[in-house]
């Protein structure tokens, strides 16, 4: 029979030999909690000031937070708490994005994700369902009575990959939405000639994202636009 010192011994040794390290396991860290993207932090409104909702994809994500200190003590910018994606994804939250409270004015996008193409060679959204997903946003937008600015699409460089974009096609959806625009009497905030004289300084070599002047330099642009719209304090 084992003396109590030796039991304890084997147990120390078997303890040693099961050990992560001895068994050539590595103990992997836990990842740090993600940091929630500082465009999705909530708005609280303050009292009397004109309330703005921005809509679109990470490309009005980039420039939502330069928009609100550019109008802070003018009006309460918000923006909606996601991606917005494409137009399907518009399509599937649009009533819970706009909320119950009213808007003064809500600027909007959506095109980028729409006309990237999948692994199967198609695009994300045909330019036909493009044009429809447009016109019921438009609907639901408008039953808010809010002043409605669409954004263009801004330009794709050449070479710009995962996932494959074509600046043509940006060219043809934006043709599309401001067919659907004009005759709606819809105001067009447009980006994308805004920003094509100074993609080499402003965006993301092979990217359809901007530099932090990038996002600045948009978010003066949009302010610029936004603001003979907002209502007297």
């Amino acid at each position: 029979m084992n003396s109590p010192i030796q039991t304890t011994l084997a147990a120390l040794v078997l303890g040693l030999l099961f050990s992560p390290l001895v068994s050539g396991q590595e103990t992997k860290a836990t990842p740090a909690p993600k940091k929630p993207d500082p465009s999705l932090h909530k708005v609280e409104d303050v009292a009397g000031l004109p309330r703005v909702l921005l809509i679109g994809d990470s490309i009005s994500m980039g420039y939502t937070v330069p928009v609100q200190k550019l109008l802070e003590g003018k009006a309460n910018v918000h923006r909606i708490g996601a991606n917005g994606g494409p137009t399907t994804n518009g399509i599937a939250h649009i009533k819970e994005w706009l909320g119950d409270g009213k808007w003064d004015v809500i600027h909007f996008n959506w095109g980028l994700h729409d006309l990237k193409y999948m692994p199967d060679g198609t695009r994300q959204v045909s330019p036909e369902d493009y044009e429809k997903n447009l016109r019921a946003l438009l609907a639901a937008m408008k039953a808010t009575g809010a002043k409605l600015i669409w954004c263009s699409t801004t330009p794709v460089v050449e070479g710009t990959t995962s996932p494959i974009r074509k600046n043509e096609d940006v060219l043809a959806y934006n043709a599309i939405a401001k067919k659907v625009m004009d005759e709606n009497g819809i105001q067009i905030d447009d980006l994308y000639a805004f920003a094509l004289p100074q993609l080499g300084t402003i965006q993301l070599p092979k990217n359809v994202h901007y530099n932090k002047d990038g996002y600045s330099a948009l978010a003066e642009q949009v302010v610029k636009t936004i603001t003979p719209d907002l209502p007297a304090k």
